[in-house]
């Protein structure tokens, strides 16, 4: 298997740690009311980033459409700050060297052009960076900015990456789990941002509502055969104060077990080309906001049942 730090050690011939980014005024189209309100119902961004309680709020929103940004030079100080500190303690505990920054909360290409070019160009200026990863989805990204990015690499000779939240091919879960858009355009996004030279990574979940193990199965089987260069998986886990927990404590939703997910992954590790890059398989929240399931608590037995089985299985991870 090509996991991600087998395959930077092969790339950049170094150990390479990702560093995610939670910068001020970023938001997603479907919690500003564009396409949805709410977010996702599972979403409670800061479970998701670990940076963003050490900032302090701020009530304006970016999107797309506004002609100026008063927080550009807040979120470039932000980008500087959070990238040293944690670089920095990655650096003296574990020697690493080389680092790609994640932007990773909310949705990192809902903001106005300008801003997007500055805090990327930004990014790949900071000492020992290689690369970039965005986390975003397919009904807010342009070809403008494909074509940008694409430009920057090229340019820069460092690897960007795009992270699509794909989470399901099925619309009626999409729908359900109030995404704001279907899967018309996701297959189209991949092929353009690969013909500019960009790497892509397909986000799904495993566990989301109504959805059987074959359906799940098939989104994996759509972003292999939609040519995605990296997959992350991870389990569908409840936060409290979330539309999701709402669903939980009225007993319409049962979180999936370990044991079916790990089923899920053994499956999931044998179809998955040795080509595709494999960023992740397990998730978790190890604090009080978790409510289920629990075994989403602790990363660590998580990855210790997975491998444990893919060792059963004849698979090395």
């Amino acid at each position: 298997m090509l996991t991600f730090g087998r395959y930077c050690k092969r790339r950049f011939g170094k150990r390479v740690r990702k560093i995610p980014i939670a910068l001020a005024g970023f938001t997603c189209p479907n919690i500003d009311g564009s396409v949805a309100r709410g977010g996702c119902i599972f979403c409670k961004n800061e479970s998701f980033s670990p940076t963003l309680d050490k900032e302090p709020k701020f009530a304006l929103k970016l999107n797309p459409k506004m002609t100026e940004n008063p927080l550009l030079e807040t979120q470039l100080q932000q980008l500087q700050n959070q990238y040293h500190w944690q670089s920095d303690f990655h650096y003296n505990k574990f020697g690493v060297e080389k680092y790609m920054i994640y932007f990773q909360s909310f949705t990192n290409t809902y903001a106005p052009f300008e801003t997007l070019k500055k805090l990327y160009t930004r990014a790949l200026e900071l000492p020992n960076v290689v690369g970039l990863s965005i986390g975003t989805r397919t009904d807010s990204v342009e070809l403008e900015l494909l074509d940008f990015l694409g430009d920057l690499a090229q340019k820069s000779g460092q690897e960007i990456w795009i992270e699509y939240g794909i989470q399901s091919v099925y619309d009626e879960t999409l729908k359900f789990i109030n995404r704001g858009h279907g899967t018309e355009n996701m297959e189209s996004l991949i092929q353009e941002s690969k013909k500019r030279g960009l790497k892509v990574c397909s986000h799904i979940i495993y566990g989301l509502p109504k959805e059987t193990k074959a359906m799940m199965l098939h989104t994996l089987d759509s972003v292999l055969k939609w040519e995605s260069d990296g997959i992350k998986i991870h389990p569908l886990y409840i936060i409290e104060k979330t539309m999701l927990a709402n669903l939980y404590h009225q007993g319409e939703y049962q979180p999936i077990s370990l044991g079916d997910y790990i089923e899920l992954i053994v499956e999931s590790l044998k179809i998955i080309p040795q080509s595709v890059v494999i960023h992740r398989v397990s998730a978790g929240v190890r604090n009080d906001t978790l409510l289920a399931p629990k075994w989403c608590f602790d990363k660590n037995i998580q990855m210790r049942s997975i491998r444990d089985a893919l060792r059963d299985a004849g698979i090395e991870y």
